[in-house]
C-alpha cells in the first residue's frame, strides 16, 4: 500500500465533502457528501439525492463525478481526487474507477454506514457468488444477437475508446 502523505488542503476538501453532506440530511437527502478535486481546486461536489430525485444511482460520489464530466467536458477524470463523506459503496467505487479518479478520500467506513441502515456488504458479499447463486436472479439472454453491436464497435474505425 502506498503511503499517503494527508495535508491540511485534503482536510479541508474533505470538510467541504462532510458539509455537503450535513447540508443534505437538513435538506431532506443523505448523509453523504462528495467533492472532486483538479489541481488543488474543487471542480463539482453535491450530495446524495436518491430520496429527493427517486432515482437509486443518485448517491454523492456519482451526483459529483456527472457534475466534473460535465463542468471539465471530459468523462476522463485522470488527475482528480475525490473526497467522499463515506467509503464508497460499490456502485461508487465502480463509478470512481471508471472516471479514473485517482485518489479516493473518505470519511465514515462502510461499518458506520451500517450502524446507521446503510449496508452495502451484501452486494460485495453477492459479487463474490457464482452468478447462479446470487439473490437476483442473472439470465443470459440473445447474446448472438446482442453481439452485433459488439462486431459493430470493434469495426468502427472512428470511435472514441474509454
Amino acid at each position: 500500500m502506498n503511503t499517503v502523505k494527508i495535508t491540511e488542503q485534503d482536510r479541508e476538501f474533505m470538510r467541504e465533502a462532510i458539509q455537503l453532506a450535513n447540508e443534505s440530511v437538513k435538506n431532506g437527502g443523505g448523509p453523504f457528501g462528495a467533492v472532486v478535486v483538479k489541481d488543488g481546486k474543487v471542480v463539482a461536489g453535491s450530495s446524495n439525492s436518491v430520496t429527493i430525485d427517486n432515482d437509486p444511482t443518485a448517491h454523492a460520489e456519482v451526483n459529483t463525478i456527472r457534475k466534473a464530466c460535465s463542468k471539465l467536458g471530459t468523462f476522463d477524470l485522470s488527475g482528480c481526487t475525490i473526497y467522499t463523506s463515506c467509503e464508497p459503496c460499490p456502485m461508487c467505487l465502480g463509478a470512481i474507477y471508471w472516471s479514473r479518479i485517482g485518489r479516493i478520500f473518505y470519511g465514515n467506513n462502510r461499518k458506520d454506514a451500517r450502524a446507521i441502515d446503510f449496508a452495502d456488504d451484501f452486494i460485495y458479499e453477492e459479487l463474490d457468488k457464482p452468478m447462479d447463486e446470487r439473490t437476483v436472479p442473472i439470465i443470459p439472454l440473445l447474446r448472438d444477437e446482442a453481439m452485433e453491436s459488439f462486431r459493430m464497435w470493434s469495426e468502427k474505425t472512428d470511435k472514441t475508446a474509454y
